[in-house]
């Protein structure tokens, strides 16, 4: 480098370009950037839309997830971390150069024309700024942008909880221009729906939830300011039941098939058989409103609420066949409807006529009680009032009839109980599970996650 050229450098007058490129090779890029960058800001009004007047803006955009979750059940609303991008062409910032991209941050974007995109179903949206906003800004030579933000977006997901909690959800992100109609801004997926929405492998794992996949599409809605276009994803998921299992479905049924162990019990016991009944009757409320707590009120029954509310028909069933059971005990009646008469007046002469018979038979024999060696009272029969004991001759040389063991009576409608409350209970569990689930979702053209 000559002397001359070497002064006019020093004093930054550069006539000469091959100059700049011996003194400093990459003052070259940085001299060319700026004057790239300030001849596209040269003139540039960022108030108009790309192609005003000639033709509509076309948008494309894509989404990658990075985390999904959680879902609230009580709010029926989802989270969602996503890197957003949006493309468009405007040919006010075509430019000419050694590079075909010009890699720009935030700072460029506050200075050009950038759609004005909303969330439609969006409670809360959060444009992560740490350390910086994030945002990038590529230009193209041929006036193509691409603008990407880091985005938080807290949305609305409407829910149907019938089949709670083997249900499945569609959790739709509705987005869209926000003031520009069909006629001016319209909305485009980048790419086929594999590619336009993709989900990180790591991101959905959900703790009450899985991922199956998701699906892109586009709608019209019209309002009283004009038409506009709106971009939809849905993200399909499932409910993992295992939580519920253990949490509801198994203490409902060790409850019933506890309250089904006092048809097994003596129908002369009516405490036990009364504790059975009322404890797992206030077992089985107690889950029924512990089960609802994590549900929002909802105005119609789930299958859940459907599940308690068979259990509890059956604790309860199982109190009314003991009161059953009890009530035709006490009064004496027999299953097949057909009631014991008692003769009052025999019964009386009958006990009356003992009386009369123990007496005299203490009479007699009152003198040999404190002779007797052994210091046992002799047995009085039944019949005569004979002083023998069991097994041993009568004075007529009969034996005298031993002692039969008594057993407890049980009741027709016990040993009926015993057979048809766990054979339509089993019944019932299989004609549920296997209803509920064997259900499938009819999803179209959804893409499985990742």
């Amino acid at each position: 480098m000559s002397a001359f050229c070497r002064l006019l450098y020093k004093y930054k007058c550069y006539f000469c370009y091959r100059c700049v490129v011996e003194a400093n090779p990459s003052a070259i890029n940085i001299t060319v950037f700026t004057r790239i960058l300030d001849r596209l800001l040269d003139g540039y009004d960022n108030r108009l839309r790309p192609g005003l007047g000639d033709r509509v803006t076309e948008v494309k955009t894509d989404i990658y997830v990075t985390s999904f979750g959680p879902v609230s059940d009580t709010d029926m609303e989802y989270t969602i971390d996503v890197f957003f991008r949006q493309s468009w062409k405007d040919e006010r910032l075509k430019f000419h150069g050694p590079m075909n991209i010009l890699p720009l941050n935030n700072l460029m974007a506050s200075k050009i024309w950038t759609p004005d995109t909303f969330f439609h179903n969006g409670k809360k949206s959060v444009a992560h700024n740490m350390t910086m906003p994030n945002k990038l800004l590529r230009i193209k030579d041929d006036g193509t942008l691409l603008y990407t933000m880091r985005l938080t977006v807290h949305a609305e997901c409407p829910m149907h909880l019938e089949d709670f909690p083997m249900d499945f959800h569609s959790c739709p992100l509705k987005f869209g221009s926000y003031a520009y109609t069909i006629s001016e801004v319209t909305y485009e997926w980048t790419r086929n729906a594999s590619e336009s929405v993709v989900v990180e492998g790591e991101s959905s794992r959900l703790n009450q939830y899985d991922l199956l996949g998701q699906s892109v599409g586009q709608e019209t809605i019209k309002s009283s300011t004009g038409e506009y276009t709106v971009m939809t994803a849905h993200f399909h998921l499932k409910r993992k039941i295992g939580y519920f299992v253990i949490q509801t479905y198994l203490p409902c049924i060790m409850t019933v098939i506890l309250s089904q162990v006092s048809f097994w019990l003596n129908r002369e016991s009516v405490p036990a058989r009364t504790v059975f009944g009322v404890t797992t009757v206030l077992t089985m409320t107690t889950l029924s409103i512990s089960a609802r707590n994590s549900l929002p009120k909802v105005a119609y029954a789930t299958a859940m609420d459907w599940f308690i509310a068979v259990c509890y028909a059956f604790v309860f069933s199982a109190l009314i066949e003991f009161a059953t059971v009890n009530y035709f005990t006490k009064r004496g009646w027999a299953w097949d409807g057909k009631s014991v008469v008692i003769n009052k007046k025999k019964e009386r002469a009958s006990v009356m006529k003992k009386n009369n018979a123990y007496a005299v038979a203490v009479a007699n024999y009152a003198p040999n009680i404190g002779k007797d060696p052994s210091g046992t009272l002799p047995t009085i029969a039944k019949g005569g009032g004979t002083p023998t004991e069991p097994g041993k001759l009568r004075p007529d040389g009969t034996k005298v009839p031993e002692q039969k063991k008594s057993f407890n009576s049980v009741s027709k409608i016990d040993r009926i109980s015993r057979i048809l409350f766990p054979v339509l209970f089993g019944s019932f569990n299989l004609v549920y599970w296997a209803t509920y689930l064997n259900r499938e979702p009819v999803i179209k053209d959804m893409v499985p996650s990742t």
